[in-house]
């Protein structure tokens, strides 16, 4: 799953640099053709002034691709492969998570009946078979029911702890992309306002076209660091959540495994 992600992160970053590329190229045969070509027939060929002809504007594909350039793609990118990376932990932990969520009330059910009738070997197989920390946790409790109910409650607590950890893996590096998206962009928006006044300085006199020019493209890095940061936010919060929620399931499952193992008996065996 994790090599499949990659290659295909991989490939999107491939197709979109090389988008980027093409647009880049067209943008800038179109200006010099049209520079280059004759102001006559530039009339000839312009529309009638009465005729009213639908105009459409860039698609919002063309128009990221647009503001990429000019935002400059050597401050840009570094925010693009942020976004790209943290949404490639993103998708790994949310397909992760979901696997892993179970039906606690009907694993608990089947765990429950086999224990009724004395098969404990039944239950450890019935966990063993069920994917998720859930049934990791309570096997590790079963596991340890002939040792009494102080041996499943500890054994419970400290393979819960070692299955926390798995849940939360990958968290750190989401963080720190959340945290490095803005900053890159604001790093590329005071190198682009520099910029912006060497030309100033350069040309003795303060031109609302170099101004605005140098403004706008040392804003534009700031603008997608925080529309990066907050993609992968959403992603964050949603991924908290849904650990808060395996986890507090698994706590309820692991108090209910240890009333099933004392109602039938298991620990007097």
């Amino acid at each position: 799953m994790r090599k499949f992600l990659t290659l295909l992160l991989v490939l999107m970053l491939a197709v979109f640099s090389s988008n980027v590329a093409v647009y880049a190229q067209d943008s800038t045969a179109t200006t010099t053709e049209q520079e280059a070509a004759p102001q006559e027939e530039q009339q000839e060929t312009a529309a009638p002034a009465d005729v009213d002809a639908p105009v459409e504007g860039p698609s919002g594909y063309q128009l990221v691709k647009k503001y990429f350039i000019d935002g400059d793609p050597i401050w840009m990118s570094p925010v693009l492969l942020c976004m790209i990376l943290g949404l490639a932990f993103c998708i790994e932990r949310i397909i992760t998570l979901n696997i892993g969520t179970v039906n606690t009330d009907k694993l608990l059910a089947r765990i429950d009946d086999e224990l009724k009738t004395g098969n404990v070997e039944g239950a450890l197989e019935v966990c063993k078979s069920t994917q998720g920390p859930t049934a990791s946790v309570l096997y590790e409790g079963i596991r340890n029911a002939k040792d009494g109910p102080e041996a499943v409650e500890k054994a419970i607590v400290s393979y819960g702890s070692v299955q926390m950890g798995l849940l939360e893996k990958g968290l750190v590096w989401i963080s720190l992309f959340i945290a490095l998206a803005p900053m890159l962009g604001f790093l590329g928006t005071v190198i682009g306002m520099i910029q912006a006044f060497d030309r100033i300085e350069q040309v003795g006199d303060i031109s609302p076209t170099i101004v605005a020019g140098g403004i706008k493209v040392a804003l534009l890095t700031t603008v997608f660091g925080l529309i990066v940061a907050i993609i992968l936010q959403l992603f964050y919060n949603y991924i908290v959540s849904k650990i808060d929620s395996i986890v507090n399931k698994m706590e309820d499952a692991s108090i209910s495994v240890v009333d099933i193992l004392a109602q039938n008996n298991i620990f007097k065996k």
